[in-house]
């Protein structure tokens, strides 16, 4: 979902100017006094402030990735959020995103869209579901969809024929319990895909309603759990995919999507204060985070400042690697430049 954050302190820096006016012998002596006198002054206060500098606590350490995200332009303008995007034939994409729960008298509504291109985006009528949110869609390979979605608190499922009307699945998929010992308020936001060997993985994030620390935006902490399957239905909780934990995170990860990527290897996209994240999965392990999109976020030593990409969903349409991601104003596309 759209968060919005802003920064906690603020500190005001005077500007110090220096001016000199002599002539003749006199100034030159004083000119070659001044460049020895500074040249002695320089050294000392780089050593100060570069020991000022390592003594100042790290802010976020994470390695920058070489690929570039650029904001494009809309894809969906509107209250929405919690996008994700899933092929529905050899020329055709459907994007599927959630009324953002702000809203007032939303009945938590999904609706779609379709392109042909992954631009220009054609709203389908009616809605996909109700009292839903964080809309996750799986083409399965027998040709049905499925739509993973948090409700109460915890992430249930409902199936389709043809991606639009959807019916829901007896029982829970994810429950809030754990083999880690950690208290969730809820857990929420699934993404999933399906491997070689037919197995289902699941990454979803666990809401522990405690902050992570005192200048953080929000209330909660969040991380990211992981569970497989067989069949979809019945999963088997693996433990922590990705501890946010951390002076990088800050105890803040949202809104996760996993994909297959060009080299064989699948990512996963998410969302933190300062941006989204990506990290990658090797069937067993999740590597540590790399900034992909900063957006308007960013963290300071006063704070944290500008809104993030909202919870990202990324495909590969034609040679072309697209985010969706949410803003005010509704879903919003990046490309890989």
């Amino acid at each position: 979902m759209f968060k919005g954050f802003v920064i906690l302190k603020v500190m005001n820096i005077k500007p110090r100017s220096i001016k000199n006016d002599e002539r003749g012998i006199g100034l030159l002596f004083e000119i070659l006094l001044v460049v020895v006198v500074l040249a002695v002054v320089g050294g000392v206060g780089y050593k100060v402030m570069k020991s000022k500098k390592e003594d100042k606590p790290a802010v976020t350490t994470s390695t920058e990735t070489t690929e570039e995200w650029a904001y494009v332009d809309m894809a969906v303008e509107g209250e929405f959020a919690d996008a994700d995007v899933v092929q529905t034939s050899d020329a055709t994409w459907r994007l599927y995103y959630a009324t953002q729960p702000e809203v007032v008298g939303n009945n938590f509504e999904i609706y779609s869209a379709t392109s042909s291109d992954g631009k220009t985006w054609t709203e389908e009528s009616g809605t996909r579901k109700t009292m839903a949110t964080f809309p996750e869609v799986i083409k399965l390979k027998d040709g049905r969809y499925r739509m993973y979605f948090q409700s109460a608190g915890v992430i249930k499922s409902a199936i389709s024929e043809d991606g639009l009307s959807f019916v829901d699945e007896a029982g829970t998929r994810i429950d809030k319990t754990n083999s880690v010992d950690l208290t969730f308020d809820n857990v929420a936001a699934p993404t999933i895909m399906q491997d070689e060997d037919d197995r289902f993985v699941m990454v979803y994030r666990g809401t522990i309603n405690e902050r992570y620390a005192e200048n953080t935006p929000n209330p909660t902490t969040q991380l990211f759990m992981w569970a497989t399957s067989d069949d979809g239905l019945s999963f088997t909780k693996q433990g922590i995919a990705v501890d946010s934990r951390d002076a990088t995170l800050n105890g803040q990860l949202d809104g996760p999507d996993i994909v297959l990527w060009d080299d064989g290897d699948y990512r996963i996209f998410a969302t933190t204060y300062t941006g989204v994240y990506e990290f990658t999965f090797d069937g067993t392990a999740f590597t540590n985070p790399t900034l992909a999109l900063a957006g308007e976020a960013k963290q300071t030593d006063m704070g944290f400042s500008g809104a993030p990409p909202g919870d990202p969903t990324v495909a590969k349409i034609g040679d072309t690697w697209f985010m969706y991601y949410g803003k005010t104003t509704g879903i919003a596309y990046a490309t890989l430049k």
